[in-house]
């Protein structure tokens, strides 16, 4: 049995998201030596390497595993430090590829895009995409501000360019569109005519 599965029972995300802030380990910061290896370790060169925990993701050798068709928008519920302290937690079984931060746009890549994160609670889908979380609260849009936005959709342009995604509301998806579901992320409050204008600009 694949723990990468949401199976009945198992807490959903967001709660894993809202607990994880009592039990968040340190972590993010990299022991001396590694920090300029580490550095190298993304698939998006602007991105920050900030690796999740290997027991929170599936390893894999995407695309030629499994085709990536699809990007999925997530919102996080939790801070930014807090997420990032999450998916380092091997406790959590949860993940996604990339997270962005509210205040200036700053990603940190979390699972390269070759390997498979927990993010869609849809196992099919987890295998076919890339998860970008963002920074914030759905009912909270002050979160959702030009600089992540714009930093946001530039990470899903380049994603599109290199695996051939059409930049579409029928690829670029909402946590919300996924079959099976039980989130509401991104929520009311995200603009998508403003994020897919913007992902094909970029």
């Amino acid at each position: 049995m694949d723990r990468a599965r949401h199976l009945p029972g198992r807490p959903s995300r967001r709660r894993l998201l809202q607990a994880g802030a009592a039990v968040a380990l340190p972590g993010v910061l990299l022991p001396a030596g590694r920090a300029d290896a580490q550095a190298l370790a993304v698939d998006y060169p602007p991105a920050e390497s900030v690796p999740a925990s290997t027991s929170n993701y599936t390893v894999s050798s995407r695309p030629s595993s499994y085709p990536i068709d699809y990007v999925i928008i997530h919102v996080t519920q939790e801070t930014y430090a807090n997420t990032l302290a999450i998916f380092q937690n091997p406790a959590k079984k949860v993940s996604a590829h990339y997270v962005v931060r509210s205040a200036d746009g700053h990603v940190a890549q979390m699972v390269r895009e070759k390997n498979i994160a927990w993010h869609a609670g849809n196992w099919d889908y987890n295998t076919r995409s890339i998860g970008i979380e963002h920074e914030g609260w759905i009912d909270q849009p002050q979160y959702f501000t030009n600089a992540m936005y714009e930093q946001s959709a530039a990470l899903t342009a380049s994603i599109c360019a290199r695996y051939g995604i059409p930049m579409d509301r029928e690829h670029i998806l909402g946590h919300v569109e996924v079959p099976g579901t039980d989130h509401t992320d991104p929520g009311p409050y995200w603009d998508w005519t403003r994020y897919l204008r913007l992902v094909n600009f970029a």
